[in-house]
């Protein structure tokens, strides 16, 4: 079971509607303050952030960069920029536990994350 944690400062409640309409059964969703979130990813009792706020990047990711190290967070969609699909895939293939983005893109980047954080989910 994946366990991801929702943080970040806008949409919270939509965005662990879509983590779970597209982590098949196979994940764990909690919703928590930004240094709640990004602690349980540190300590492992999770094993994903995903935030959302205004720029994709500040109140998103601020406490899962403190916590986690700018290494290990991105922002996958900013004001007037989405990666593609393939960035977002090297990006965990790079070892991104922490993604970033806008309200308005949940419904472009959080399937596409999914899909690729499942592809090591045991059955």
């Amino acid at each position: 079971m994946l366990k991801i944690v929702v943080g970040g400062q806008l949409s919270k409640n939509e965005n662990a509607k879509l983590i779970e309409e597209f982590g098949e059964g196979k994940v764990e969703v909690k919703i928590l303050g930004d240094l709640q979130a990004a602690m349980a990813v540190k300590n492992k009792t999770a094993d994903y952030y995903l935030g959302s706020c205004q720029t994709g990047a500040g109140g998103a990711l601020a406490m899962a960069i403190a916590m986690l190290g700018y290494d290990k967070c991105i922002s996958v969609a900013m004001v007037g920029k989405v990666l593609d699909d393939e960035e977002i895939v090297k990006a965990i293939a790079d070892g991104k536990i922490a993604f970033g983005f806008v309200p308005e893109a949940a419904h472009t980047v959080i399937p596409v994350i999914m899909k690729e954080l499942l592809k090591n989910v045991q059955e």
